[in-house]
């Protein structure tokens, strides 16, 4: 097989793959691969161990390190790569998200990444619903472009933020709404590709004579040979495809069949759910439709699982676009991730064994809605009246399919080393046979052992299933070949597809023989050896295949073993350090754009090194020993995490729960306990410290932005850069007072932080007299012994440097907790601040006391909201008349669902027009913006939303925003003020307006 000669050729200038986490090094530096890849292309390339760490994984369980990576700037880079590896003799790997979930974007080849540049859309014709797209535009990025046409394309994976056409065609993807507009194969129309002898083709339909004569003679001959094949396998496959619309597996040779009434022979189809493993798509020509008007979703209750199952086919009777399930599993573990708690409140009653998620679509509403009349009627029949959530509003249907495309991570949420393996996950059998099988299924599961979780497309018989497995076991791998042989056995029984979505990749390659006979797999092998005849591109995949339970080349296996280290935070709620890195599953989320925060810094930069999976794969490797022995506190981990701004939007929004901020704060302990830190880092830390001490000094100090020459200075010696100017010492600092107010709705402790006290004082003076007026008395949080003033340790953890953060946690604590026995609210202003008292304090001082402190400190208008919709706080208030009030919200705000405290709030001065600015993190994020060498990154950053968004307001806008950083990135980036709420509610105080 010339592929796995070609493989193990280049294999012989490498390290043989070993078991379990032992090191695997690069090829020699600079070898001929990359020396003609980095003369010879525009690409960037990457051959260091950390790079193809990270391109060593994928969504699925297995782990192949690729020999380097080549991010191809124009289509001319591909063929050029294409070109070098096969003069080198090395395989060849295409990839965009890297989310595939059987192992079809991992291997050990040449990784070409096409996500990062090659994401355009190339041509529309609005008027004919066609559109032609480069490999690496993902799927919400077309239809962002689409919809102002009203167009969209159909095929909506779960993973539509993140999944790219080109690796949707490569893997034959489906989606929710399959039922109504079918797989990829049916909405694409043709490719143009390179083969691996470098010639590059049109491929499309092959039934028009005339156009076929025009073509080049190889073109037809290929043409030729694949349409001779398939009328010899005719009957083979009339045999052995099933009649499911959910299959995926194998090759797409039925597209080639003549004189079918639905449409017509496609070489275009054929290449369609080939994996990468006949030619390189440079561009994809696709079908589009018309955006759908009306939508209404039914949220179907069932007490057990198999009435939902016998319920889906007389559902499906009613015609809908979609007909999804989400099991128990989901449900419960989507109650305990944040994001997720509030929509299962609204719409889950009770405890039900399973939910279907019914959708109807259509140009009339009414039409739909009396669909949806038809659906709870249908439910009363079956025995479950009242049986039926509605959501009829767009905002209301978001929320739940959220949930649902979400369902994969979900369940990846589960902690320990036992997690749901995705290997026989979306098997399809017909509707009728559906309650039967997850049945006999579930036995099967019981047998060895294990339970199973189940979720997606009920409306065609492809459920996710994924046992739950612990691959690090001995017994874990032979359980997983086992369950995978019963099951495909009782998929063949009922004429079904073992690869019904997630195509083949290691997982299911080997069973095409069992599945299709051995005359198709010949044929299989015919046509890869037709398109690639020496095994250029993704050797191994659907045929010649790797064995699945090969545990070599698994992530986690008997071996993996961990370095043990001092962790400075508690990880106890995750087991140990290494086991909360290990949450991460590959997913892609945080790769996604929409989301609200995550992940700010792989927006801007696009890098796999930039985006939370990176850094956690980068982790995990470093803490296996994966990437040599000193690689946790290398410069290379630094580089990795230095661009990862702490916005904690991973922590709410990453649906395993991966905490990338806090990860980066024990690796920064740990680096420099071995490098030590510098000038600049010390400054940074220190300055709780060192202010009270200097501030007298501070018009000195602001003038190192006003005096030529003094800011290109400090860049030189501190690194900070002399294109931002710093933070303003304020000539009026705030100073601890009495207690003040008449407490006629109650007592408020004050915490004042660092950079409110000395920079930006009038916020903390407006927010007393707020307080004051709404009715407390105000107290100031003061250290039990005098001394200087309290702190959250903020400055500390964004050095790492821990042990002066369990200081002043201690000191803070101390001061705070008498407070808190009384009940007395703790309440600060800057959300980066006041929310470490809610996050990181429970990882530096662990017990009740951080729980009891955590549950009573609120932001300013978490604490004023609260207390005005309880109606112990009132508020007079002037009228805006009808201006407009622009806020942005603080990354740690988002990441703590606070933002909508401020919206709340503002929302209560008369006749004010409240707008929130929809962007990531401003990315000034701390000192992060204020380092020289992250001032292009920061602004970048800033450019994706805050910016554009303020410049964009008028002058009479007013702009609020509470955190320090945020007014400063928007002083800098578009030189307008912004302001902290509680100093336009002082303003708007009616007692100050008559005062």
């Amino acid at each position: 097989m010339a592929e796995q000669t070609l493989a193990r050729e280049h294999a012989a200038d490498t390290p043989v793959r070993k078991r379990g986490n032992a090191r695997i090094s690069q090829p020699n530096r600079q070898s001929p691969l990359e020396r003609r890849l980095r003369n010879e292309l525009q690409a960037e390339v990457l051959f260091d161990d950390f790079s193809r760490g990270r391109y060593s994984t994928d969504a699925s369980i297995y782990q192949m390190r690729p020999f380097g990576v080549v991010v191809p700037r124009t289509q001319a880079d591909i063929v050029g790569a294409l070109g070098i590896a096969r003069g080198e003799g090395v395989p060849v790997l295409p990839r965009g998200g890297g989310t595939s979930q059987n192992g079809q974007t991992v291997n050990e080849a040449l990784v070409l990444d096409t996500s990062k540049y090659l994401d355009s859309l190339v041509s529309l014709d609005v008027e004919n619903r066609i559109a032609t797209v480069e490999p690496g535009i993902t799927l919400d990025a077309l239809n962002a472009k689409l919809a102002p046409h009203g167009l969209m394309y159909p095929v909506d994976v779960s993973t539509s933020a993140r999944a790219t056409l080109g690796g949707m065609a490569g893997n034959n993807s489906c989606g929710t709404r399959s039922l109504r507009y079918g797989n990829m194969v049916h909405n694409t129309r043709a490719l143009d590709a390179v083969l691996a002898d470098g010639s590059a083709y049109h491929f499309g339909r092959i039934d028009d004579a005339e156009a076929m004569a025009k073509a080049e003679p190889a073109y037809r001959a290929l043409a030729e040979r694949m349409s001779a094949l398939y009328a010899r396998e005719a009957d083979e496959l009339a045999k052995y495809f099933p009649e499911v619309n959910r299959r995926v597996g194998g090759y797409n040779l039925n597209e080639l069949a003549p004189n079918r009434p639905d449409r017509a022979p496609n070489l275009a189809r054929l290449l369609v759910g080939s994996e990468g493993t006949l030619g390189f798509f440079q561009q994809i020509e696709i079908d589009l439709q018309p955006t759908v008007k009306h939508k209404v979703l039914g949220v179907c209750h069932f007490p057990t699982f198999r009435a939902a199952m016998e319920a889906a086919a007389p559902i499906v009777a009613l015609h809908p676009a979609a007909v999804e399930l989400v099991d128990a599993t989901l449900i419960e573990l989507g109650r305990e991730i944040d994001i997720f708690r509030p929509v299962m409140e609204r719409y889950i009653r009770g405890r039900p064994e399973a939910v279907l998620l019914v959708e109807f679509s259509g140009e009339n509403f009414d039409e739909q809605k009396a669909h949806l009349a038809k659906l709870v009627e249908l439910m009363g029949d079956l025995g479950y009246p009242d049986g039926v959530v509605e959501a009829l509003t767009p905002a209301q249907q978001t929320e739940i399919w959220g949930v649902r495309k979400a369902g994969l991570n979900i369940m990846m949420s589960m902690k320990g080393d036992g997690k749901p393996v995705s290997f026989i996950e979306d098997c399809a059998v017909p509707l009728a046979d559906l309650p039967d099988y997850t049945e006999r299924l579930t036995e099967v599961f019981h047998k060895h052992g294990t339970e199973g979780t189940w979720y997606a497309h009920a409306s065609e018989g492809c459920l996710h299933v994924r046992p739950i497995i612990n691959l690090k076991d001995p017994e874990g791998a032979p359980k997983m070949r086992a369950i995978a042989e019963e099951a495909f056995a009782m998929v063949r029984e009922y004429k079904g597809s073992h690869s019904g979505e997630h195509g083949d990749g290691i997982s299911r390659s080997e069973f095409h023989e069992s599945m299709y006979g051995k005359r198709l797999i010949t044929a299989f092998e015919e046509v890869k050896q037709t398109f690639d005849p020496t095994g250029l591109f993704n050797p191994h995949k659907i045929v010649h295949p790797l064995r699945m339970d090969d545990t070599r080349l698994m992530r986690f296996n008997p071996d993996y073993k961990t370095i043990p280290i001092k962790t400075a935070l508690d990880w106890s709620a995750h087991g140990s350090f290494a086991s909360a890195v290990e949450m991460c599953n590959n997913n892609g989320a945080c790769r996604k754009f929409d989301a609200a925060v995550m992940c700010p810094s792989y927006r801007a930069t696009k890098n796999e090194r930039d985006v939370t999976r990176g850094r956690a794969n980068s982790l995990r490797l470093a803490l296996s020993g994966q990437l040599g022995d000193d690689a946790l506190t290398s410069h290379e981990m630094y580089d990795t995490l230095s661009k990862c701004v702490s916005c904690k939007g991973c922590k709410r929004e990453c649906p395993t729960g991966v905490d990338m901020a806090k990860m980066k704060v024990e690796f920064l302990h740990h680096y420099h306990a071995r490098h030590g830190r510098s000038l600049r880092d010390k400054l940074i830390a220190h300055l709780p410290r060192y202010a009270p001490k200097i501030a007298w000094l501070g018009w000195l100090l602001n003038l190192r932005d006003r005096i030529p020459g003094l800011a290109k200075l400090s860049e030189k010696i501190m690194g900070m850069s002399a294109r931002r100017p710093l933070p303003v010492w304020h000539a009026r600092p705030f100073r601890d007072t009495n207690s003040v107010g008449d407490a006629t709705a109650g007592e408020v402790v004050l915490f004042a932080d660092t950079f409110n006290r000395w920079q930006e004082s009038d916020n903390l003076r407006a927010a007393i007299e707020v307080l004051v007026a709404a009715g407390y008395r105000v107290h100031m949080a003061q250290p039990e012994n005098g001394g200087r003033p309290l702190c959250c340790g903020r400055t500390y953890l964004s050095t790492g440097d821990t042990d002066n953060a369990r200081a002043e946690a201690e000191r803070t604590m101390a001061a705070l907790m008498p407070y808190v026995e009384r009940g007395v609210p703790v309440v600060g202003l800057e959300p980066s601040c006041l929310l470490t008292l809610r996050d990181e304090f429970h990882s530096l001082l662990p017990g009740p006391d951080a729980a009891r402190l955590a549950d009573n400190a609120l932001l300013f208008e978490e604490f004023l909201e609260r207390e005005c919709a309880a109606e112990r706080a009132t508020l007079e208030l002037e009228s805006l008349g009808g201006e407009r009030v622009l806020l942005h919200g603080h990354c740690h705000q988002k990441a703590f669902n606070a933002v909508s405290h401020v919206e709340r709030l503002l929302k209560r001065i008369p006749d004010a027009q409240i707008e929130t600015i929809a962007s990531t993190c401003c990315d000034m994020a701390g000192a992060f913006g204020y380092q020289a060498e992250n001032y292009d990154t920061s602004m970048a950053i800033g450019e994706l939303g805050v910016l554009p968004a303020v410049r964009e307001a008028g002058n009479d806008v007013h702009l609020v925003a509470d955190g320090t950083s945020c007014r400063h990135q928007i002083r800098d980036g578009a030189a307008r003020e912004a302001e902290h709420v509680a100093v336009l509610l002082a303003r708007q105080l009616k007692r100050r307006a008559t005062s």
